[in-house]
């Protein structure tokens, strides 16, 4: 075996390894990286080994690397991005949205598991973070879905697989790091943002089919709870005010990016305020 493959080995037990001692996985990365570096230096220049990299081609380019970093103007929109997500997070939007869902759909067979996507699609839209959608849709749906005599699978799969919609659905996190890290000028955020998007909004839509054919495939995974309100207007009226709210900050966020308006960095800076 090539030594360079059992630095990458090296490598990825050691993230493995760091990561169950429960350390913040940014500090992870960044010590697996300094620590392998240090050690290939080290193998190269006092054991002679047989590596690409040493001192100048490793160590030596860190502050050109965390110059253009830092000098980049895309990646301004990160922190504010977050900021957004984080303050969307503590205001409580999403368990007004879940409290005022569920009397919507609580009735038709599936209707926890529709609301739980419906609330996923509209939390990608704001956060853009996987991490944060996921856990946040766990907690506030798991329980009430167990509750209502859901099969787990059925329960915690969907939570998990709305949750990944982060990823995909403007403003995405990955997208302003893809665009900022690609080295085509053509490849802008805004148009990332407007590639992901109906694909995005396609995934959702077939989520939300799959919750509500399979219940009438096999109707014991997911079963009408007893004692549901019927749906009137003061239920609607009730969605729509929790809705508009987060439906008029994505449509100042994504909305001015699309029409040209405001740049993605501008644009998170909207969002930022808006949240």
């Amino acid at each position: 075996m090539e030594l360079e493959t059992l630095f990458v080995i090296g490598m990825f037990l050691t993230f493995g390894a760091l990561l169950m001692t429960g350390f913040p996985v940014a500090w992870v990365l960044g010590g697996t990286a300094v620590i392998w570096t240090v050690v290939g230096v080290i193998a190269v220049e006092n054991f002679g080994a047989n590596l690409w990299f040493d001192y100048s081609s490793s160590m030596g380019l860190v502050p050109e690397r965390i110059w253009k970093v830092v000098n980049s103007e895309t990646l301004v929109a990160l922190p504010m991005f977050i900021f957004m997500g984080i303050m969307l997070d503590q205001s409580g939007v999403a368990e007004r949205l879940m409290n005022s869902m569920v009397k919507l759909f609580g009735a038709v067979r599936g209707g926890y598991a529709v609301t739980v996507i419906v609330i996923g699609v509209l939390l990608a839209a704001t956060t853009g973070i996987i991490g944060a959608s996921v856990v946040l849709l766990g907690m506030l749906s798991l329980p009430v879905m167990m509750q209502h005599k859901y099969d787990k699978g059925f329960a915690v799969g969907t939570a998990c697989a709305t949750g990944t919609l982060g990823i995909l659905i403007p403003p995405s996190i990955m997208l302003v790091l893809m665009a900022d890290r690609l080295a085509v000028p053509e490849a802008s955020v805004g148009d990332l943002f407007m590639g992901a998007f109906f694909p995005g909004l396609m995934l959702g839509a077939m989520y939300v089919t799959y919750a509500m054919v399979r219940p009438l495939l096999q109707p014991h995974i997911a079963p009408v709870p007893e004692g549901t309100e019927k749906v009137t207007w003061s239920i609607v009226w009730e969605v729509a005010k929790a809705v508009v709210p987060t439906a008029a900050l994505i449509l100042g966020v994504l909305g001015s990016i699309f029409a040209g308006i405001a740049t993605p960095t501008e644009a998170s800076g909207v969002g930022a305020l808006g949240a």
